[in-house]
């Protein structure tokens, strides 16, 4: 099965894709970050995350992708309603590809991954670091919360006892 995450951003959003091939720790397939410019209106940031994020998602052809839940504080209301936006286009990026969505909380996140569910950024770069057997940290932080949510997901896929992607099978009838 392969699975991508998404840290959603409106200048960052960060993806990271890893294949659970059986049991075991999930590989790393691919991470990187889509980069907005922060100087253009809403509208047009949406319009290209949303495209360059369907590239990705067609390169990658994930069975699953995860995204992080929206974490708002009573201070930055505004921020999180303006993140709402990001995360709306990625959810729909992934529905318009058929691709089965998955939600899951910072906090759950966090203690999969570094088990502290409060664990800074540079906690999360570490241990996605240590865990992927990665020669440096992942830059930006938001590349390494990606791979965070893929992990935890398909960590929590292996609990619950999903079988890895299937390889397509010869066709019987086509051999002679």
């Amino acid at each position: 099965m392969r699975i991508v995450g998404i840290d959603p951003g409106l200048h960052l959003t960060g993806y990271g894709c890893v294949d659970l091939d059986g049991p075991g720790t999930p590989r790393l397939v691919e991470a990187g970050v889509i980069k907005l410019r922060r100087n253009r209106p809403m509208a047009e940031r949406l319009d290209e995350l949303y495209t360059d994020l369907c590239v990705v998602l067609d390169q990658l052809e994930p069975d699953r992708m995860v995204v992080e839940q929206l974490f708002s504080h009573y201070r930055h209301v505004r921020t999180s309603i303006l993140m709402g936006h990001a995360r709306g286009v990625v959810l729909l990026a992934g529905q318009q590809r058929g691709i089965e969505l998955n939600e899951l909380a910072p906090a759950e996140i966090k203690k999969a991954v570094t088990g502290n569910g409060q664990a800074t950024k540079a906690q999360m770069q570490q241990a996605v670091m240590v865990q992927c057997d990665l020669p440096e940290l992942p830059e930006p932080p938001d590349v390494a919360d990606a791979i965070g949510i893929a992990l935890c997901a398909a960590r929590r896929l292996e609990l619950e006892g999903l079988t890895p992607r299937k390889t397509p099978q010869p066709d019987a009838t086509a051999a002679g």
